[in-house]
């Protein structure tokens, strides 16, 4: 439940690439602490950048809301490697083992074996029921294998662990969609653009869906 951009990814690989070697704040091998300061720097987009891609290497669960606000940041890569950094984060269950049977459980989902990746994502939740990341691969395993019920309560099990996350909220919005409840579907799309902003797909599909209830209630469709 997730989306990416050419031109972006381009950029921010070039500066990946460039981060290498720049000498400012948040240097490779940061402190969390260091990287924390680097991305509230509001007059250095270099240093915010730096830590950002820092972050997720380094951050936590706790550092989410510095995260959500980097998501707004004036410069596009800034808000790139946020999004990223979050991604990051959120897949450290803080267990190697259990972050091993996450992978495994992608790797099947990847290969469409989604039966096998349903029941790697359930041996996640069992160890780890603290960690959002296992439920939410679920829900996206579920969602994919049609079982748009289970695949909501995963999201609700989400939600109570990780309020931040959007790619669970834009997960409700796909979900209501399949289940015929466009006013839903919205709703939860909105959330996740409220959270973050970037998400250009699902600000195309929430724009169409408010056509498409304006169409509705004018009684031409």
């Amino acid at each position: 439940m997730t989306g990416a951009a050419r031109p972006l990814a381009l950029l921010l690989g070039a500066v990946l690439l460039a981060a290498a070697g720049a000498a400012r704040a948040a240097p490779a091998g940061a402190t969390r602490e260091e990287a924390l300061a680097a991305l509230a720097d509001p007059g250095n987009v270099e240093a915010r950048r730096r830590g950002a891609q820092a972050l997720g290497a380094t951050g936590t669960m706790a550092d989410a809301p510095a995260l959500v606000r980097a998501l707004r940041d004036r410069d596009e890569v800034v808000r790139a490697l946020a999004e990223r950094a979050m991604w990051e984060l959120w897949s450290r269950s803080g267990d190697a083992d259990v972050d091993r049977l996450l992978q495994i459980g992608i790797e099947q989902m990847n290969a469409r074996a989604g039966e096998a990746a349903a029941e790697t994502f359930t041996k996640v939740v069992e160890r780890r029921p603290d960690f959002a990341e296992g439920w939410n691969k679920r829900a996206t395993i579920w969602y994919l294998l049609g079982e748009y019920t289970k695949s909501l309560a995963d999201c609700d099990e989400v939600m109570k662990r990780n309020p931040y996350h959007f790619g669970a909220l834009s997960g409700y919005g796909m979900i209501y969609l399949q289940l015929g409840q466009p006013a839903l579907a919205l709703t939860y799309f909105e959330k996740a653009l409220d959270v973050n902003p970037n998400l250009g797909q699902v600000r195309e599909t929430a724009e169409a869906l408010r056509q498409l209830l304006i169409q509705r209630g004018r009684g031409t469709i």
